[in-house]
C-alpha cells in the first residue's frame, strides 16, 4: 500500500463492504474514494483538518463527513469486518499511552472522562486498550483516560472472543481474569506478579510469541494521528484508530 494513497484493488475491498452499511451514504464512487483518501492524509500527516490540500475538496465538508462516519460507527464496522478473519487461535492484550495535544482538550458539553481522557505519570493523554490476533493484526480496542488500569479493561476486551490462550504481560495478573479465562476453557499466558503469594506457572516459551501485539502498537503509532491524541471527541479519535486498523488489514 502506498504511504497516502489507496490502490485499486485496496479501494475495491473498502467498497464492497461500503456499499452493505445502510448508516452511510456512498455516492458517487471516485468522490467516496477521495473522501476516504483525504481522510488517509490526515491520518498519516497528523495535520490540521484546515491544511488539508484542496484537491481533496473542501476541508469543512471533509471534517464534517468523516465526523459522520465516526457517529454511525462505520470505520469500526469496517474493523469488523476485516477482522472477521482474524487468526483467533492465540490473542494478545496490552495497552498504550497516548500523549493528547492542547487541542484536544476542551470538547464542549463534555468532560475529560467522557472523552477518555485523562492525566498519569506521563502527562494528560488516553490509553488504548487492544487485542489482536495470532498474526499481530487488530481485532478490538477500549479507550480510557491515560491513568486507567489495563487489567480492568481485560474482560471487556475478551468478551466473545473464541480464543485458545490469551498472552498478556504482569498488568494482566489477576484472579478474577484467571478464573474467567478457566471457566472457558481458555490458556492465561500471564507472568505473575513478583508479589503473589500462591506460584503460579506460566509457558514463557509460548509468552514469547506476545511481542506481535508490541509490533502492532509500532505500527499504528506509523500513523501520525495515532501516535499523538488531536481529536477532543473520543468517537472521533477512535475512527481514525479503527481506520489505521483496517490499512493493517489491507496490507
Amino acid at each position: 500500500m502506498n504511504r497516502i494513497e489507496l490502490s485499486d484493488d485496496e479501494w475495491g475491498r473498502l467498497l464492497a463492504f461500503l456499499k452493505q452499511l445502510p448508516c452511510i451514504h456512498v455516492g458517487c464512487p471516485e468522490q467516496c474514494k477521495r473522501f476516504v483518501g483525504a481522510c488517509l492524509w490526515i491520518l498519516r500527516s497528523g495535520a490540521q483538518w484546515r491544511v488539508l490540500p484542496p484537491t481533496y475538496g473542501k476541508w469543512n465538508t471533509i471534517f464534517k463527513r468523516f465526523s459522520r462516519w465516526c457517529a454511525n460507527g462505520a470505520w469500526e464496522k469496517l474493523l469488523g469486518y476485516f477482522s472477521e478473519a482474524a487468526d483467533l487461535q492465540d490473542v494478545s492484550m496490552d495497552g498504550s499511552v497516548i500523549r493528547a495535544h492542547a487541542c484536544a482538550a476542551g470538547a464542549a458539553n463534555s468532560s475529560d472522562k467522557e472523552e477518555a481522557l485523562g492525566r498519569s505519570k506521563g502527562g494528560f493523554g488516553c490509553k488504548i486498550h487492544a487485542v489482536c490476533d495470532a498474526l499481530g493484526l487488530p481485532v478490538r480496542f477500549i479507550l480510557t483516560g491515560s491513568q486507567g488500569a489495563e487489567c480492568r479493561q481485560a474482560i471487556p476486551l475478551l468478551e466473545n472472543l473464541s480464543a485458545r490462550a490469551v498472552l498478556a504481560d504482569k498488568a494482566y495478573d489477576t484472579n478474577a481474569l484467571r478464573e474467567w479465562l478457566e471457566t472457558r476453557g481458555i490458556k492465561a499466558v500471564i507472568p505473575p506478579k513478583s508479589n503473589r503469594k500462591e506460584e503460579i506457572d506460566c509457558d514463557y516459551c509460548h509468552y514469547k510469541e506476545r511481542h506481535v501485539i508490541e509490533c502492532m502498537f509500532g505500527k499504528l503509532k506509523h500513523y501520525r494521528r495515532i501516535a499523538t491524541r488531536y481529536e477532543k471527541k473520543a468517537i472521533n479519535y477512535r475512527g481514525m484508530l479503527s481506520f489505521a486498523s483496517v490499512l493493517l488489514w489491507l496490507r
